[in-house]
């Protein structure tokens, strides 16, 4: 597919490079040759994933004309950008950016930090320019400013009209839009009904967050001309009807919580414990870090600084009381 006015042409298998973090730099290396040696050429990353653009320019760097590498900063000031940016050329052992992304932009950047996005284009040290965000409103604005040439922004089969519209916009103005989170975050069990879903759309390049070889090899095994049928179209309207709107996507943008609660884990428990085996969850290490939840104060700094407007202290309650319940035997999943 072609990723907008950037004319790049990329295998619609993107490889999301967060999850390589959790993985040694051998399992890395063993993970994203495979990849490319299965014709997956572009491959997201950012500064602030600790080792993955390492991991990526050690497994790719002798291949680096054939593949597409897009990073992100999400410096605040212009010292920082240029000092992000010298530092993911040097991990991922290249001269240039196929794109360069602000990264989860709470608003626009300012004219100085674009502008030095701009000049670092003109010294070909990127080659297109693009932005990430978790907020509707921030995505609208990107696409109305016609200055970036891909937007990045969570999109699965969970998502909503208002996503389906930033699409469209998108496909209209000639934007790439990236999908990050088109498993929600780990939510979405059934990576079959998710491929077929975003291969609905031709403007739409998944990145898809592998760690493991059996992970990689299940989108390899998809069909790039994969559809929905009514099996996964079935599976598609149980999730939407099990999950909703309302749930937490385990982003944790909202984290640190002053009171030290894992937010991004308590507040979406209870989807977890039902979609994935419950016993490993009912530990004596999991009753604990849920049983933190009760030290919420109700400030609701993690409120202001969630993408997606979650009333996160209710949440925190709901899952709790939930959680209890199934760990009385009160409620059976």
């Amino acid at each position: 597919m072609r990723l907008g006015r950037t004319n790049l042409e990329v295998n619609k298998k993107g490889f999301g490079a967060l999850p390589i973090q959790r993985c040694s730099m051998d399992e890395s290396i063993e993970i994203l040759r495979k990849a490319y040696d299965n014709g997956i050429n572009f491959y997201d990353t950012a500064h602030l994933y600790t080792d993955s653009e390492e991991k990526i320019g050690n497994a790719l760097c002798d291949v680096r004309e054939n593949i597409y590498l897009a990073s992100k900063t999400a410096s605040e000031t212009t010292t920082d950008f240029w000092n992000d940016l010298e530092t993911s050329l040097k991990n991922l052992k290249t001269d240039y950016l196929d794109l360069y992304q602000f990264h989860n932009a709470p608003s626009l950047p300012d004219a100085d930090l674009y502008n030095a996005m701009l000049e670092a284009k003109e010294r070909g040290m990127i080659k297109h320019i693009g932005i990430t965000t978790h907020k509707i409103t921030v995505a609208n604005e990107a696409i109305e400013s016609n200055l970036y040439e891909t937007l990045q922004y969570p999109f699965s089969y969970l998502s909503g009209q208002e996503e389906l519209s930033l699409v469209e916009k998108c496909k209209k103005s000639n934007i790439g839009f990236i999908a990050m989170k088109a498993m929600a975050g780990g939510l979405i069990k059934n990576s079959k009904a998710s491929f077929a879903f975003i291969n609905q759309f031709d403007n739409v390049l998944p990145i898809w967050g592998i760690q493991k070889i059996s992970e990689l090899d299940e989108f390899l095994s998809y069909d790039e001309g994969l559809i929905l049928d009514d099996e996964l179209k079935s599976i598609i309207e149980s999730d939407k009807k099990e999950i909703g709107s309302d749930f937490c996507r385990g982003c944790a943008y909202c984290m640190p919580c002053p009171e030290e609660i894992k937010i991004n884990i308590c507040a979406r428990m209870s989807l977890w414990i039902r979609r994935f085996p419950t016993e490993p969850n009912l530990t004596p290490e999991w009753q604990k870090i849920m049983n933190d939840t009760s030290k919420c104060i109700e400030c609701y700094n993690c409120v202001d600084k969630c993408p997606y407007g979650l009333d996160i202290p209710r949440l925190l309650k709901e899952n709790y009381n939930d959680y209890m319940d199934i760990l009385n035997g009160k409620t059976k999943v």
